[in-house]
């Protein structure tokens, strides 16, 4: 047995929508506001009324040449400064009411920088209403007359509409007076709102044509705002916590049977009149979102949604009651957008949820951006690229208008002042590429089958019903009369048969007349009775017509009374209205003044927690300052301290020296002065005397270092005195050769050198390659080793000795007392010349006593000092022995 294949439900084809040919450009306007300064700068410049001018203010170059770039933008209308805001809805939301009364949908959304005056042109201000209230009042000028009654009309959940009879209307009707509900009663024509009163002079009220009488109408209004890219419905009543509240609820977005776009559990109010509607979208904005910025005090930080939708009804063939049949009602919407301003963050200077919001509304703004560009590339080009409607909520709800759903217009709104330059060019740059952009033209709605003229037929006849009534002094009920009648004739005796057959019949014409006398009595009597009561009655009538003079003239005097209690009435009512339009311009206020201290005691409540955490770092810096003042005045003292002593100790070297070189200087003058004495003496005559026995002439003390230097203060060990000619010295060892224990400090960068000079440290000397403070609490000696590339390019070396002695809180310091040099010269080095008075002493054989000078010029090898002494660069040990002449 073979199975019968089971095949998958088919999907349901989406309705084709009737596709249009023709095609509308986005209608773009431009709005100039005033400045806020009069001698504020300014950089647009109205041209025409479709052209303005932007140029670059003061300080800013446009191109590279170094010149202002001035550019024009072209419009379907510039509006200047002067434009009222009548004349912006004549042009601008006027035809957009229209379609939506011939069941069209529109879009008109307001786009500029932050401060602009988006919200102003949206919804205006008390005296001079906006866009959106006179869109209202000018539905309800003109379906007012035509409106059904409260919930005939209903939205189900699915963006849907559906049609109830009177009963159950009614019903829901009495449920809803008798509970609580967010529907607010429809105020009554003679008490308008005090507040929207001001909105809309009554000469301005605007007026459609062409309504279609034999449709009922129903209004419905709903308020949404896109914050952060979530959605939220702000006509949600929600119950209040005290204790914990309840943040709102984001809703959702749905797509509905007919492919369009809408939030999907939004509330939705039905309203009768355009004092109720305003009061509703009142309540509304009451809980959007605003904040103080640096650049605007209330900036919306939220993108605002009026929904307006128009529920028409066709009347069935008597013009009496509603069609009830849900699929011949068509609904239209109107959406009333009011976009944040974009804005830079770094002008703005927002932080934290002031951040968060400008990023989420430059975010969806791009989209938007993004969005109209592929929708122009793509009609431009012929290309077909997926326009990202998804990426924002804004261009997701409203992507059924760019897809031909109706008409798009956009307002867009600029300031003047030169500090908004770049962003307004942005915002012209936006609205240029937005006006290539074309939307496909709605096509018009089927219109009902049933005869024009209903509802207008079903009137007339009501009121030549009414007239031919009231001529006839009331209605007249004929079946009651007929009644009436029939009861009398039963009471009257019958009629006897009168057919006469014989001619000599006696009997039947007597019976006749006796029954015909037997009525006549009875009529007599009927008619005495009747007469008796018509006198009772017309008695009763008088004496009730009296009385109704009387009460008549009661009620005369009343309605007297009545009319002087109307006019105090009136009066009060008055004074009532004023007050109560001042009460409500006083509560605007204090809102305003709340939202605006709020606003400043956050402010300064941020502004006191950022100056106390600068007066805390303003005290750590003082703080580290002076122990940074302290600090650098030991160092300098010590540093005064150090070069004073070093300055003391090369004045004293340098006088030292001086005075070795003019001692070097006599003895030489000495020594020339011998040789030539004894050049002039006679060799023959006697012979010469003996060299040593001859008396040593008288010469100059060379100064000494012990005499002449100034005793060093820090100095531990005593200076060498020199002892015998300065020739004939004896080298002199190193100091490091004692008994003491040494501390050996070289570091491991050093350079071995293979010099014969070495110190002699002991084998108990500590060798260490860091300063080690064990080490020094072991030794009583310490020694460093340094070595550096001296002047001529040859490595010296160093030895820096001091003593280690504990100081007061238990450590060990270093006072250093000698310095050792060991350099090194290369001794085949350039050959200097001789000086003539060797060569005469080389002659004789024997040496000179101020031959040392010439060896220390040209084979110096070592240089032994002590530091704190005035031992000069005359005092010197010299390790190679003297090169004799030939």
């Amino acid at each position: 047995m073979i199975r019968p294949t089971k095949h998958k439900t088919p999907r349901r084809a989406a309705p084709k929508k009737p596709s249009s040919n023709q095609k509308d450009p986005v209608g773009v306007y431009c709005r100039v506001r005033p400045l806020g300064v009069e001698d504020e700068e300014c950089c647009i410049e109205v041209i025409s009324n479709t052209t303005i001018q932007l140029h670059a203010p003061d300080g800013l170059k446009a191109n590279r040449n170094g010149e202002f770039k001035e550019t024009q933008y072209s419009f379907k209308k510039v509006f200047c400064i002067k434009t009222s805001q009548m004349e912006l809805f004549q042009d601008v939301a006027k035809p957009l009411v229209d379609d939506l009364i011939h069941s069209k949908n529109g879009l008109l959304f307001t786009y500029g920088v932050t401060g602009s005056g988006k919200t102003f042109t949206m919804t205006g201000s008390p005296g001079q209403g906006g866009l959106l209230p006179r869109s209202l009042d000018m539905i309800f000028n003109s379906v007012g007359p035509y409106q059904a009654k409260r919930f005939v009309l209903k939205t189900d959940d699915k963006n849907g509409m559906e049609v109830q009879n009177q009963v159950d209307a009614l019903l829901e009707r009495q449920k809803r007076e008798n509970q609580p509900t967010v529907v607010p009663k429809t105020p009554s024509r003679q008490r308008l709102d005090p507040e929207f009163a001001d909105m809309i002079n009554p000469e301005e009220a605007c007026r459609a044509d062409g309504v279609d009488e034999d449709s009922s109408y129903s209004v419905f209004v709903s308020y949404i705002e896109i914050y952060n890219n979530y959605i939220y419905d702000l006509l949600e009543e929600a119950p209040y916590d005290p204790i914990k509240p309840k943040p709102p609820q984001s809703k959702l977005l749905r797509e509905d049977q007919n492919h369009n776009m809408y939030v999907a559990g939004c509330t939705e109010v039905e309203v009768k009149s355009t004092e109720e509607a305003f009061e509703v979208f009142w309540r509304g904005q009451k809980k959007r979102r605003i904040a103080n910025t640096q650049l605007n005090r209330e900036s919306s930080r939220s993108h605002s949604v009026f929904i307006i939708k128009l529920a028409q009804a066709p009347l069935d063939a008597d013009g009496d009651n509603i069609l009830q049949d849900k699929n011949q009602v068509s609904v239209s919407q109107l959406c009333l957008v009011d976009l944040a301003g974009s804005e830079r963050t770094s002008r703005t200077r927002a932080e934290g949820s002031r951040l968060r919001e400008a990023g989420n509304i430059n975010q969806s703004l791009m989209t938007l951006r993004t969005c109209i560009e592929v929708l122009r590339e793509n009609q431009m080009c012929g290309t077909n690229k997926m326009v990202p409607y998804r990426d924002s909520k804004v261009t997701h709800l409203f992507k059924n208008y760019f897809d031909g759903e109706g008409k798009v217009r956009m307002v867009v709104c600029v300031n003047p002042k030169a500090d908004d330059y770049e962003e307004t060019m942005l915002v012209m740059r936006f609205a240029e590429m937005t006006q290539e952009v074309e939307v496909a033209r709605p096509v018009d709605r089927p219109i009902c089958g049933l005869a024009a003229g209903r509802r207008q037929k079903n009137q007339a006849f009501k009121d030549e019903l009414s007239r031919r009534l009231e001529e006839r002094g009331g209605p007249v009920n004929t079946e009651s009369t007929q009644s009436v009648m029939h009861q009398l004739l039963q009471n009257l005796p019958p009629l006897p048969a009168s057919e006469i057959t014989d001619p000599h019949d006696d009997v039947t014409l007597p019976r006749l007349i006796e029954v015909l006398e037997k009525r006549h009595k009875i009529r007599q009597m009927m008619t005495q009775e009747y007469n008796r009561a018509a006198d009772m009655l017309k008695s009763m009538l008088q004496e009730l017509d009296s009385s109704l003079v009387s009460k008549e003239n009661l009620i005369q005097d009343q309605r007297g009374q009545l009319g002087e209690k109307d006019k105090t009435l009136h009066s009060q009512k008055t004074e009532i209205d004023r007050l109560e339009k001042k009460s409500k311009m006083l509560e605007y206020k204090i809102e305003i003044l709340q939202k605006t201290t709020n606003i400043y005691e956050d402010d300064k409540r941020t502004l006191q927690q950022e100056l106390e955490s600068r007066e805390q770092r303003l005290q750590r810096e003082q703080t580290e300052k002076r122990r940074m003042e302290q600090r650098m005045q030991g160092m300098v003292q010590d540093t005064k301290h150090k070069w004073e002593k070093e300055c003391e100790r090369r004045v004293c070297a340098k006088q030292l020296e001086m005075q070795n070189k003019l001692w070097v200087k006599d003895e030489k003058l000495k020594q020339l002065k011998a040789i030539v004495t004894e050049s002039k003496t006679p060799s023959d005559h006697g012979p010469a005397p003996d060299k040593h026995q001859r008396p040593a002439p008288d010469k100059p003390q060379r100064p000494s270092r012990e005499r002449d230097r100034v005793p060093a203060k820090r100095s531990a060990s005593p200076s060498p005195v020199p002892t015998g000619p300065p020739v004939r010295a004896v080298h002199r060892r190193s100091h490091s050769a004692g008994g003491e224990r040494w501390v050996d400090h070289k570091p491991s960068s050093n350079v071995e050198l293979d010099t014969v000079m070495q110190p002699i440290l002991g084998s108990n000397a500590i060798k260490v390659s860091a300063p080690s403070e064990k080490a020094l609490a072991k030794c009583d000696k310490y020694m460093l080793t340094h070595q550096d590339v001296a002047s001529d390019g040859e490595i010296q070396t160093k030895l820096i000795k001091g003593e280690v002695f504990k100081t007061r809180g238990g450590g060990q310091a270093v006072q250093f007392t000698d310095i050792e040099t060991l350099r090194q010269e290369l001794p085949t080095g350039p050959s200097r010349k001789r000086r003539s008075s060797e060569g005469n002493t080389a002659q004789g054989g024997d040496r000179m006593e101020g031959d040392w000078t010439d060896v220390e010029t040209r084979c110096s090898m070592a240089v032994e000092m002590r530091a704190g002494s005035n031992l000069g660069p005359g005092y010197q040990h010299h390790g190679h022995q003297k090169r004799r002449k030939p």
